[in-house]
């Protein structure tokens, strides 16, 4: 069993920058994908990006250019960096693990874009 705790949420103005953080209680080495999805009040989750073992990232177009997704295997930590801020970005953001066929999901982390 993999617990994953998402860290680094707030309050941010338009433009500005945050970095999640997406801590693994265990080894994210033989992860096939780990993700990021958000939540916006009153809408479905859906993807932001994600990140395959080998390292290849992929985002949804609306972030793509201002968001990236990185991992550090050592420390079974997974990042989304998040430049550019828009007020459509508010939402609880998920961070998400494949491992060993086996789904995992973090409890959230609220990231508020507003003036």
């Amino acid at each position: 069993q993999v617990q994953l705790v998402e860290s680094g949420g707030g309050l941010v103005q338009p433009g500005g920058s945050l970095r999640l953080s997406c801590a693994a209680s265990g080894s994210i080495s033989s992860a096939v994908v780990m993700a990021w999805h958000r939540q916006a009040p009153g809408k479905q989750r859906e993807l932001v990006g994600f990140i395959t073992r080998s390292g290849s990232t992929n985002y949804v177009d609306s972030v793509r250019g201002r968001f990236t997704i990185s991992r550090d295997n050592a420390k079974s930590t997974v990042f989304l960096q998040m430049n550019s801020l828009k007020p459509e970005d508010t939402a609880v953001y998920y961070c998400y693990a494949d491992i060993g066929g086996a789904q995992y999901w973090g409890q959230g982390t609220q990231v508020t874009v507003s003036s």
